[in-house]
């Protein structure tokens, strides 16, 4: 019998309780409390996944279960308590700073806690804590919750578009990977990386659709919040041009470095020198105090302990850079699986590579190959007298080629 995205109840379970494993490892290794406190949650809350997904006939129950356990209720929890990650402290700082200064960045900053490497869109996420004050609502981790699953969802209703049911066949999509750990961790204890990827999940489904504009605009959204979402640029611009044509890119590229440019320059004027050590500085380890994005790969392995490593690790990461796009004019991407599937390898290469770097990164990678292939199947079983599934109009195929053949990646 078939579960929710089409493999067998007792599969589906054991993903589910493999996903227990790891928030109960998690919880019992980790030292972050708002990450012990998700950790304890998930594991109730995949465990009841894994209980549902093998009793209920709803193919969507499992991953409902999941999202709330794993999701809702730790959010719930540590917004109600206070607590939280330095990360979530830092923007919203920002935000207030954006309102009484111009800048989000705090002039000379002297302790890990003053630096913040995020872009200055990010400082929106802190605005309702900068003008509602200290209730609740004002928590920047629901607003990172809010626009993440916003643009997801709409990420799911274009790929959906074209289904028999696409409203409830976009919600299935939507929670199975909401309800995943690469993206219920990061939505309970309010990590400032999930709104990046889901709008570069979003800027790659609507190019995927050759819609530039709004590739564009979404790109351009991603781009101001954090430095991540650049090398999608290229990636997409090269989707566009090889699906839409060559005027499709261009609009979509000056849409993105539009919208990001009016993001980030004003900002970056306001104080250019807090700018640079803040958002340049920083993030390389190169600024007064380390960062702490030091995790043991190799990037950080060669600057830290060998001589001239440093360029090295950079060398490299150029290299891999050039390669990477040598491939995009070589082999463009044709679908957004595709894309996704460079964007996701070029990213990854560049986790190892960078001299300050975090294993926290990987989630980039892990959201961009699952989130295109995610495909929920509408019920478990096929029941006697139920009418066959209607073949595809030879119209419908036919009349429209060029779209058709430029959006693989919205068929069920």
């Amino acid at each position: 019998m078939d579960g929710g995205v089409g493999m067998p109840r007792a599969r589906e379970s054991l993903l589910w309780s493999g996903c227990a494993a790891f928030a109960l490892v998690l919880c019992l290794v980790t030292t972050i409390v708002p990450h012990r406190v998700w950790g304890a949650c998930a594991v109730v809350g995949y465990g009841g996944a894994a209980l549902v997904a093998r009793r209920s006939a709803r193919p969507w129950a499992s991953a409902a279960a999941a999202v709330v356990g794993a999701g809702v209720v730790p959010l719930a929890l540590l917004v109600a308590d206070g607590a939280r990650q330095m990360e979530v402290t830092v923007v919203e700082r920002s935000g207030v700073l954006l309102l009484d200064s111009g800048s989000p960045y705090v002039p000379n900053p002297a302790e890990l806690a003053d630096y913040n490497p995020y872009l200055p869109g990010m400082a929106v996420f802190g605005l309702p804590r900068a003008v509602l004050g200290d209730v609740t609502l004002a928590d920047a981790r629901l607003w990172f919750a809010l626009v993440s699953l916003g643009a997801m969802a709409l990420s799911a209703a274009l790929l959906r578009r074209d289904s028999p049911s696409p409203s409830r066949d976009t919600a299935r999509s939507l929670l199975w990977p909401a309800a995943t750990p690469a993206v219920a961790l990061p939505l309970a204890v309010g990590g400032v990386d999930l709104p990046v990827i889901a709008l570069m999940c979003l800027a790659l489904t609507l190019a995927g659709r050759g819609i530039p504009v709004a590739a564009g605009l979404a790109l351009g959204a991603a781009a101001a919040l954090k430095w991540t979402a650049w090398p999608l640029l290229p990636v997409a611009l090269a989707l566009l041009a090889g699906t839409a044509g060559r005027r499709a890119a261009v609009r979509a590229g000056a849409a993105a470095v539009a919208s990001a440019v009016l993001a980030v320059l004003p900002v970056a004027l306001a104080d250019p020198g807090a700018f640079a050590e803040h958002v340049l500085l920083f993030p390389l380890g190169e600024a007064g105090t380390g960062s702490p994005a030091a995790s043991p790969l190799p990037g950080y392995l060669l600057a830290a302990h060998v001589p001239g490593g440093f360029a090295l690790a950079v060398g490299a990461l150029v290299l891999s850079a050039v390669v990477i796009g040598v491939s995009l004019v070589t082999r463009p991407p044709r679908t957004a699986v595709a894309a996704a599937d460079r964007l996701a390898l070029g990213l990854g290469i560049a986790m190892c590579l960078l001299p300050a770097t975090r294993f926290g990164y990987v989630v980039y990678p892990l959201v961009l190959l699952g989130w295109f292939r995610l495909r929920p199947v509408g019920r478990r079983t096929a029941r006697p007298g139920d009418p066959p599934c209607p073949a595809p109009s030879s119209s419908a195929t036919t009349s429209r080629p060029a779209r058709a053949a430029s959006r693989p990646s919205s068929t069920p």
